[in-house]
């Protein structure tokens, strides 16, 4: 697989807080970027949702572009879509860094993982919380970053799922260290823990940060609470 420095980085930075654009205020989207610059965000997490694939839309490349011109943190996209073959491509010139795509749509996603490496985007595999992990676990080798949802994804401000962390523990057993683990879906400040415990690298967190009164407090609790889990399960 190629190697990507900011990739690396994060991975040795784990446990690494990603915000989650989807629930910053879009009528101040370059001050809430800044905002969580200042707090010391590594990572930036943009969700793209087709109406199709997930009951909601959301962002599209103008958007996608327009973030890439105000930051140089590495852009963490979701295509959240019934075909995100056909816009790979249009993302990654938008400015992804990291595309992740559905297991769900795709019977062997690893042409597509291939492709996304070729455009020069780290690949990313996604699975919601019913997928079976018999369904992820044959290409768990062929990706840079693995996210589970523990929620189904659509929405914020949804409920974390508890039961997706035994799919967690498989995905670190079964992954090198290079690979990013990540996690979206209902963190924080309690769950955190627990989705770190389970190995998790990578904690996308929405409502959690940007419905906070100080990003940066609340970037560093939810750090300093990853952190110490992370490291108890490391020992």
């Amino acid at each position: 697989m190629k190697s990507w420095t900011w990739l690396s980085r994060i991975v040795q930075n784990a446990p690494v807080i990603n915000p989650s654009i989807l629930a910053a205020d879009f009528a101040h989207l370059e001050d809430e970027i800044r905002k969580v610059e200042a707090a010391g965000a590594e990572i930036l997490h943009l969700d793209i949702m087709d109406g199709h694939f997930v009951p909601n839309l959301s962002i599209g490349i103008p958007v996608v572009e327009a973030i890439r011109r105000i930051t140089q943190l590495p852009l963490d996209v979701h295509l959240m879509l019934s075909e995100p073959a056909k816009y790979v491509k249009a993302f990654r010139k938008a400015g992804a860094d990291i595309l992740t795509v559905p297991i769900e749509v795709l019977d062997d996603p690893r042409p597509l993982l291939d492709e996304i490496r070729t455009l020069g985007a780290a690949a990313g595999l996604a699975h919601n919380p019913p997928t079976p992990i018999e369904k992820l676990s044959p290409f768990l080798k062929d990706c840079e970053l693995v996210l589970t949802m523990s929620v189904m994804p659509g929405f914020g401000g949804q409920l974390f799922t508890e039961s997706v962390l035994e799919k967690v523990r498989y995905i670190r057993e079964n992954t090198d260290s290079g690979t990013l683990i990540s996690i979206d879906g209902g963190i924080n400040l309690q769950t955190v823990v627990r989705a770190a415990e389970a190995g998790c690298h990578l904690f996308v967190a929405g409502t959690a940060i940007f419905g906070a009164e100080d990003y940066t407090v609340r970037m560093r609790e939810l750090r300093r609470q990853a952190n110490e889990a992370f490291l108890s399960q490391k020992r």
